[in-house]
């Protein structure tokens, strides 16, 4: 049996992941790689979700071999690429009817609501099953679904969510924006919170994507609401 990974691996490569607006897919192609380009949003536990026609290569590919990788990096301020982090996430994708999830992956990618609705594109979860990071040097493991993904889901919070972005982004922007510039070093104003979890939030301005990270698990609204209180006194501190 594979021996667990250490815990801080896990949550950086689900970090990676969660932070990531896209990532390169690759699929089969009548038993050889392909690789495309996608965006790229998450489930409650990590599981990538990804908005596919049924036109494109990489669908037909997953229709007759669900087997697929996606990686992610975070190596856009590294002056050499290989010195940045980056995950190879390994798993299967397959159609799934789920609104919510939609909805989810749509704050994410508001230009992509320009399409969702046409009859060939759908909605795809990556089920993980393990996962390559590469963290830097001498920090190279394998990581298991198990300690990948978070153990289970957040119904209470999944279905707070749209609520609560709509709150935020109507009647606090100075708090988000707040949390951007201060906490995660952020120079520009106009952030927005395009999603939550039970780990942290993500925050848009035009084509950027910035995820805050919470003290703790959040399960629910109020749990949700006190985390972003706690958050925003500490920016106000800094």
């Amino acid at each position: 049996m594979t021996a667990p990974v250490e815990p801080r691996s896990a949550a950086e490569a689900r970090g990676l992941l969660r932070r990531a607006g896209q990532a390169a897919l690759s699929s089969l192609l009548e038993g050889a790689p392909y690789a495309s380009l996608v965006l790229l949003a998450s489930d409650g536990r990590a599981n990538p979700l990804l908005l596919l026609s049924d036109l494109a290569v990489h669908s037909r590919n997953i229709a007759a071999d669900p087997r697929v990788a996606l990686l992610v990096e975070g190596t856009e301020a590294c002056a050499d690429p290989l010195e940045g982090a980056r995950v190879t996430l390994l798993g299967r994708a397959s159609k799934v009817e789920a609104p919510a999830l939609l909805e989810r992956f749509l704050s994410r990618h508001p230009a992509a609501e320009g399409y969702a609705g046409f009859a060939d594109f759908h909605l795809y979860r990556v089920t993980l099953e393990r996962a390559h990071l590469v963290a830097g040097f001498g920090r190279i493991h394998w990581v298991e679904s198990r300690e990948l993904l978070l153990p289970e889901e957040t119904p209470e919070l999944a279905t707070a969510e749209p609520d609560i972005l709509a709150h935020m982004n109507a009647e606090h922007e100075d708090a988000l924006d707040l949390i951007a510039q201060r906490i995660l070093g952020l120079e520009s104003a106009g952030w927005r919170m395009v999603g939550v979890d039970a780990e942290g939030f993500d925050l848009r301005r035009g084509a950027v994507l910035a995820r805050a990270a919470f003290a703790k698990n959040v399960t629910d609204a109020q749990t949700c609401r006190a985390e972003l209180a706690r958050l925003t006194r500490k920016a106000r501190k800094s």
